[in-house]
């Protein structure tokens, strides 16, 4: 699909995405001049899919690839829920404390079941008990699909049900001072009342943490409206309730209170249905052009501009020759043995060839 044409249907997108979000009908005569198909495909980039489906429906609008899609979401929404209550009860047999996060949360805050799609389930657990806890999974049926580097471990159970379980909510590669804030942060938890493993955030540390979460996506890739819909709904749940004042300090504290502001400050206006500015318009683009994950273009041109220092010769040598903390999150068995080390540096270029040829040619043409 042609940028043009990409960025038509994307304002569509938001359009109905607005409506369904007010639970509004939307524009008939505007609904029958879009291209469905096409706004199909931007929505699945954008995973709103469903919200759309919604008010497409109240408009009279029943297509197929909508239609299953939105119950498909909607089964595997309810899966989802089903197989996570499983596994926190077994963690609260095993004494492991757990936290759900993200979008099992904020799904719920959505005016209909489904609107908000899961792609997977995020939960943050007691990274001591990594081991038990993937026994906990394959013995519920789940494969393990990534396990002991990062700071994630990947589980998949047919038909649809995804989970990735944190032993940290961010490595200490992430951008900024993510990581550094967020180590030790328990600390930063309330026990559930019902439960004596489970845990959650604070409203104002949930609002700090979904702001620095979207931030790394963000710079890193790129993310897309859905995360703009997830904010304005923040923003709708808590209202005038939140301390500001806490937030904003602690927003500070990370480095990201201006990304904040701006984020949340687009975030209203265009579900609000407000004009944009010139400058919130190019904002905007961003996120439509990067989608729901990022893009590899964004990605390297981020990467490249948050590392670049002085030369690009300095550059290419700290990304042959990194350094150990990102060689302990995500090569832990050469970490464990560092006399392999420079097996490492030889062999790591070609993990990821395509990308690795990506990443040359943007730093090659940077001025």
């Amino acid at each position: 699909m042609e940028k043009a044409e990409f960025r038509k249907n994307a304002a569509d997108m938001i359009y109905l995405t607005r409506c369904s979000l007010h639970n509004k009908t939307p524009d008939k005569s505007r609904v029958e001049n879009m291209d469905i198909e096409s706004l199909f495909e931007v929505c699945q980039k954008h995973i709103l899919t469903v919200c759309v489906a919604y008010a497409l429906e109240s408009a009279g609008i029943h297509d197929h690839d909508f239609t299953q899609a939105k119950e498909k979401a909607i089964r595997k929404n309810i899966l989802l829920d089903a197989e996570r209550r499983k596994i926190f009860d077994c963690m609260e047999n095993k004494h492991i404390w757990y936290m759900p996060l993200k979008g099992a949360l904020i799904k719920d805050w959505y005016p209909k079941l489904g609107m908000r799609q899961m792609s997977d389930n995020d939960i943050l657990f007691d990274g001591n008990f990594r081991a038990e806890v993937k026994d906990i999974m394959t013995d519920m049926g789940f494969e393990c699909e990534h396990y002991g580097d990062g700071n994630v471990d990947e589980y998949f159970k047919k038909p649809v049900c995804n989970f990735e379980m944190h032993n940290e909510l961010f490595v200490v590669t992430s951008t900024g001072r993510l990581h550094e804030y967020y180590k030790n942060v328990k600390k930063r938890l309330v026990r559930d009342t019902d439960k004596k493993y489970g845990y959650h955030f604070s409203d104002e540390d949930f609002y700090i943490y979904i702001t620095a979460h979207e931030y790394k996506h963000y710079k890193e890739g790129g993310t897309g409206i859905r995360s703009l819909a997830d904010t304005y709904i923040l923003v709708k749940k808590f209202g005038n309730s939140l301390d500001r004042d806490y937030i904003d300090k602690e927003l500070n504290r990370l480095g990201i209170a201006d990304y904040d502001k701006t984020n949340r400050k687009l975030a209203m206006k265009i579900f609000d249905g407000k004009k944009l500015t010139a400058d919130e318009n190019k904002e905007l683009d961003y996120y439509v052009m990067s989608g729901t994950y990022g893009n590899s273009d964004n990605f390297f041109r981020n990467k490249i501009e948050s590392n670049f220092e002085s030369s690009k010769i300095k550059y290419i040598l700290r990304r042959i020759f990194p350094p150990m903390s990102l060689i302990q999150a995500w090569y832990p068995f050469f970490y464990r043995h560092k006399w392999l080390i420079p097996v490492l540096w030889i062999c790591r270029p070609f993990f990821k060839i395509k990308n690795v040829i990506k990443e040359l040619k943007y730093l090659i043409n940077r001025k």
